[in-house]
């Protein structure tokens, strides 16, 4: 479904879930009063039907309703990427500690008891809707200045949101598209994750390879985090960044008078890949890369891998002195 934005003419659009909104005219009054779009829905389906139109900044939530209850109005807003970022604000008379983590636990952000007293809605809804535009602009700037960079969901492992960059070269690395966040890099979070949330460590970056290429991911930062039993709920926004041996390869090709394809099996015997592993990743068969190997030893004046090696990695680290093997 298109997400249709309603004209709010910059008002916060604010969704409230109640199936009995006559009981919440008193809230209903007080957010129209301070100045937001105030929308209404009486089930969870409408529920979900306005908030993936509307787009709200955030969601008032009843906790307990026939049919579709508000913790899996919660559930499904999460799971859904166009939704996913909205903070929930459960409203419930339930006061039993169970019922109060499920609501966390389901997605929520806060929770306010009823009988609703509107002040402190309001008061709480600026600090999670703060929370929320930041993090909205956090995104938005690496993604208008081309960073590659993603939401992942620590609890279910779903890819929440990413930028077109971050889509391709997920695409081209792990063959993978969101919601599915492909595994080595779920496993690296996930075993980074409390170090990142306790002690506040950045983790060491997980590298993936592509032929010359590399995709580094850094943990940058915890979105919305909860200070509750939930807060394997939250998500973490993650920086990737690629760079590429090219210039290398180009170099070498240039300083020993090689071909393209010659200086690149050279480069990846500086790597230690032996004739078979070279001839997976440049397409071609062991013979061929062994004849390449052959030509690349004559232009060198070597008779070996290794002594090829060494004269190749000496010409490297003068050309670029912070290459690293």
């Amino acid at each position: 479904m298109p997400t249709m934005r309603i004209d709010t003419q910059g008002s916060a659009v604010v969704l409230i879930v109640d199936d009995m909104p006559d009981n919440l005219s008193v809230l209903h009054d007080a957010l129209d009063e301070s100045g937001y779009t105030v929308l209404v829905a009486l089930n969870g389906e409408a529920a979900l039907q306005r908030a993936a139109q509307a787009q709200p900044e955030i969601v008032l939530l009843d906790a307990m309703m026939p049919g579709m209850d508000g913790f899996e109005v919660a559930r499904r807003l999460k799971a859904a990427p166009a939704t996913a970022h909205i903070p929930i604000i459960f409203m419930t008379g339930l006061t039993e500690t169970e019922h109060l983590v499920a609501a966390l636990a389901a997605g929520g952000v806060d929770y306010v008891t009823k009988p609703i007293k509107p002040k402190e809605v309001l008061a709480r809804m600026q600090v999670h809707m703060q929370g929320a535009r930041q993090a909205q602009q956090s995104r938005q700037a690496l993604d208008a200045f081309g960073h590659a960079s993603i939401t992942v969901r620590a609890s279910d492992g779903r890819l929440m949101w990413q930028t077109p960059l971050a889509r391709e070269l997920l695409l081209a690395y792990y063959g993978t598209q969101a919601p599915q966040t492909p595994a080595p890099v779920l496993d690296w979070l996930r075993r980074h994750v409390a170090d990142a949330r306790e002690r506040q460590i950045e983790p060491p970056r997980l590298v993936a390879e592509l032929g010359a290429r590399r995709l580094a991911f850094s943990l940058h930062r915890q979105l919305a985090a909860q200070e509750s039993e939930a807060d394997e709920a939250d998500d973490w926004l993650i920086v990737m960044r690629e760079s590429s041996d090219a210039a290398l390869i180009e170099s070498m090709a240039l300083s020993f008078k090689l071909t393209a394809r010659e200086a690149e099996v050279l480069y990846w015997v500086i790597k230690g890949k032996i004739n078979r592993d070279i001839a997976d990743i440049v397409g071609s068969s062991p013979a061929t890369v062994k004849k390449h190997l052959e030509r690349v030893f004559a232009k060198l004046g070597v008779e070996t891998r290794t002594a090829a090696a060494g004269m190749a990695l000496t010409q490297l680290r003068a050309l670029h002195p912070r290459w690293e093997v």
